[in-house]
C-alpha cells in the first residue's frame, strides 16, 4: 500500500492508514527520508490519527524513521496518537522516545514552526 508524500511549504506530511504491513512502514520510512532530501524539508508530520493499534515494530519503526530525518536534518512530529493507542504502548513498554508528538496536524504544524523560529533565533 502506497503512503503519499504531501507537501505542505517546507513541510512533509503523511497520513498512515489501518492495515499497513512490515513491508509498508519500511517502505514509508525510506519514502519520507528520501523526500526530506528531495524537498529539502524542514519538518516531517507523520499523522497515525486513523490507526487504532499499533505494535512493537510499528513503533520501533516511527521512532527510527525520525531519528533518520533528524540525520538529514529535519524535525518529526508524530500527530493524533488515539488514546487506546496511547494506553496500549505504555502497557507494553513501547516509546517514542525523544520524538515530538502533537493532538492533531494543526498542533504538529504549529510545534515544528516553533522549533524553527527558536532554531533561527539560536543561529544569531
Amino acid at each position: 500500500m502506497a503512503v503519499p508524500l504531501l507537501k505542505q511549504g517546507d513541510h512533509l506530511i503523511i497520513s498512515l492508514q489501518p492495515g499497513l504491513t512490515d513491508k509498508d512502514w519500511l517502505k514509508l520510512g525510506d519514502d519520507l527520508v528520501e523526500g526530506v532530501g528531495k524537498f529539502r524539508s524542514k519538518g516531517a508530520i507523520i499523522d497515525i490519527t486513523a490507526l487504532d493499534l499499533i505494535d512493537s515494530f510499528a513503533a520501533r519503526t516511527l521512532r527510527s524513521i525520525a531519528y533518520a530525518c533528524k540525520l538529514r536534518g529535519t524535525e518529526t512530529v508524530v500527530v493524533g496518537i488515539q488514546p487506546e493507542v496511547a494506553f496500549a504502548m505504555v502497557q507494553l513498554g513501547l516509546t517514542l522516545g525523544s520524538i515530538m508528538t502533537a493532538l492533531d496536524l494543526e498542533e504538529g504544524l504549529a510545534l515544528l514552526k516553533k522549533q524553527a523560529k527558536e532554531k533561527g533565533t539560536r543561529g544569531r
